[in-house]
């Protein structure tokens, strides 16, 4: 854990608040440098005096090359808020404030913070709004038209389609998830949650209604930053932040994590969304990541924190950076993953390293520390779980 917290404030952080028994001061003091050292100052710096990154809101001012561009403001503001940066830093206040001013979406010219008309990007634009404080009732009352028959989003609506895509579905429940968390509970949004949910878990994350055939082998494929892109892991994060439960319709989706677990307790990074991006934030490759084989900050202990907060089947050893998972810290963070930690510890941040130094089953712990049992910890798959 010593070269773990000897890195960028963005991961040191989490790393202090989940891990350690840091007090919560230092915690909050290490996580105002997010803005002001490292990764979040330095993306920071790299917008214009206009308000704008790369000149543009959506796409570059400049868009002359292939592939999706990821360096305009939308998706350097969504970084930013992968980061954890605090809201409230003056110089985030100030980059904000520029944005609310100047940005406009290239569609139709709408403020930043009112949206445009595609479901993706407004879901995109309402996280962003909802993490950094903004007002952004207009585009949830959009978004709540805008949801399907079938209890998803489609970015295709517009011109007919009445079949919802993954791609746009889990977009806008990640943004309706920060809005409810910034205004604490509105009933609407509640509802219209609950039927995204479906959508997802009736196709187990990843299969067609129709055939139960797989829809798309690159959801099968994990990814750092998943931008607009949909995959299994990002739909089990999704679960996890929102408090969702076990249900047995994750199966498929927690069999293909464990599944891709190697004999060293790592993971590796599958699918790198390839497009323009800030050299500082390029994903990096196995080799350049020096002993180990994943390019993705803090994977490992994310994706066994993911399993371990839906199943408890998998023991934790090996999941810090004593015990070999790949916390490699390369020009691009995972932040996350990272906040899958605090699954795993349940509700005390010593309990990872308890399970790692006594080999006791992960279980006993959540049971010990769990202060009510929610239902999934009832549910009739627990009776398969090693007990005391």
């Amino acid at each position: 854990m010593t070269w773990l917290l000897d890195s960028d404030p963005a991961i040191r952080w989490q790393v202090l608040r989940d891990l350690t028994d840091a007090p919560t001061a230092e915690v909050t003091a290490e996580r105002s440098r997010v803005a002001t050292t490292g990764w979040g100052a330095r993306l920071l710096d790299l917008q214009g005096s206009n308000g704008q990154w790369a000149g543009g809101t959506y796409v570059p001012e400049n868009d002359d090359q292939p592939g999706q561009p990821w360096t305009a403001t939308a998706f350097s503001l969504q970084l930013l808020r992968e980061l954890d940066v605090t809201p409230a830093s003056a110089r985030v206040r100030t980059a904000l404030e520029k944005v609310r001013e100047n940005s406009r979406w290239e569609y139709d010219g709408s403020r930043f913070f009112d949206g445009e008309v595609e479901p993706c990007i407004n879901g995109l634009a309402l996280g962003i709004g909802a993490y950094f404080g903004e007002r952004v009732d207009g585009i949830v009352e959009r978004l709540l038209d805008d949801q399907l028959d079938d209890g998803g989003w489609n970015c295709e609506a517009e011109n007919g389609s009445v079949r919802s895509s993954f791609h746009s579905t889990i977009a806008v429940l990640d943004g309706l998830r920060e809005y409810e968390d910034a205004v604490d509970h509105n009933d609407a949004v509640a509802v219209a949650r609950i039927h995204g949910h479906a959508y997802l878990l009736d196709r187990q994350l990843m299969r067609r209604l129709s055939t139960g055939n797989i829809i798309n082998d690159d959801w099968l494929k994990f990814s750092f930053p998943t931008r607009w892109h949909y995959d299994v892991l990002r739909a089990l994060d999704y679960f996890r932040a929102s408090g969702v439960g076990y249900d047995t319709r994750m199966d498929d989706a927690l069999a293909l994590v464990e599944s891709k677990c190697g004999d060293d307790g790592r993971w590796l990074l599958e699918n790198t969304h390839p497009g323009a991006c800030t050299s500082r934030w390029k994903m990096a490759t196995a080799s350049q990541v020096a002993g180990t084989p994943c390019g993705r900050c803090a994977c490992c202990a994310g994706l066994g924190g993911a399993l371990s907060r839906y199943r408890l089947r998998r023991p934790t050893a090996g999941l810090s950076g004593a015990g070999g998972a790949c916390f490699g810290l390369p020009s691009a963070v995972s932040p996350p993953p990272m906040r899958l930690l605090r699954s795993v510890s349940a509700t005390s941040p010593r309990c990872l390293s308890e399970v790692q130094q006594t080999s006791r089953p992960l279980w006993s712990f959540v049971r010990e520390r769990m202060p009510a049992s929610p239902s999934w910890l009832s549910a009739p798959w627990a009776a398969t779980v090693e007990t005391p």
